[in-house]
């Protein structure tokens, strides 16, 4: 199968990218996932739906992620990699300070599994109000290359400039600040090369990490990821993918 190389650039002041998380805790890994960035395809495309054909078609196929980092320099000193912020942690409760006398508000009352409303609580609240935990990426920056059948390449290109449905990186409050889609290549080194030149653009002089497919032991921290979907849908499913997260010193 013939393929080419999307080059995408991933950027805002928060994001999530959640490989594991259960309802009352949604971490998010420290790049983004194969999941998250193949939703981002089929929400530009308006693909909807379970979309196990498509899925089958790019599951097989390469992604590699590069994280970038400010620098700083003092005087006669070398550039010095900046810190990343630390994740984000956000606090919600789900369910919780309606009014059941409000017949709208009532509606997103947590239900039992009869249908009925839980009781209230010493504090007036419901007993069934849950709280969750999400974390987020603060002011990060990747460039992710995805290996893509060339058929679909053009396809791709053309929903990414021109979106079916809103993009997020992660989740509704992750909106990019600069544009995703920067081009289809022959091949990746082609959009490596594009990416550290748009890294050097934006003052990014230093390559915090990258992460590629399979397991380089020699060469950084292998890891399985639960990442590589082959149905969405109200009922998804993925598989796992081997990858290894290279760090620059």
């Amino acid at each position: 199968m013939s393929t080419s190389f999307l080059l995408l650039w991933i950027e805002a002041p928060l994001q999530s990218w959640g490989a594991d998380s259960k309802f009352g805790r949604r971490d998010s890994l420290a790049f983004p996932t194969k999941s998250g960035v193949t939703g981002l395809l089929l929400c530009a495309l308006g693909a909807s739906g379970e979309q196990k054909e498509l899925l089958s078609k790019l599951a097989p196929l390469k992604q590699t992620v590069v994280s970038y980092t400010r620098t700083q320099k003092s005087k006669g000193e070398a550039p010095q990699k900046v810190d990343r912020e630390p994740l984000l942690r956000d606090f919600h409760m789900v369910g919780s300070g309606y009014d059941d006398a409000n017949p709208w508000e009532r509606l997103l009352v947590p239900k039992k599994s009869d249908g009925s409303t839980p009781g209230r609580r010493p504090d007036g609240g419901y007993a069934g109000a849950k709280m969750t935990y999400r974390y987020y990426l603060q002011e990060a920056r990747f460039a992710v290359v995805l290996e893509v059948p060339a058929e679909l390449a053009e396809s791709f290109a053309d929903a990414m400039q021109n979106p079916v449905y809103d993009l997020y990186l992660g989740r509704k409050n992750c909106v990019p600040t600069d544009f995703i889609y920067r081009g289809v290549f022959e091949n990746e080194e082609a959009a490596l090369q594009r990416a550290d030149e748009i890294a050097q653009e934006k003052g990014l002089m230093i390559e915090d990490f990258r992460v590629v497919d399979g397991e380089q032991s020699d060469n950084g921290d292998a890891m399985t990821l639960n990442d590589v979907p082959v149905q969405f849908g109200e009922m998804k499913r993925y598989r796992d993918r081997r990858v290894t997260v290279i760090r620059n010193g």
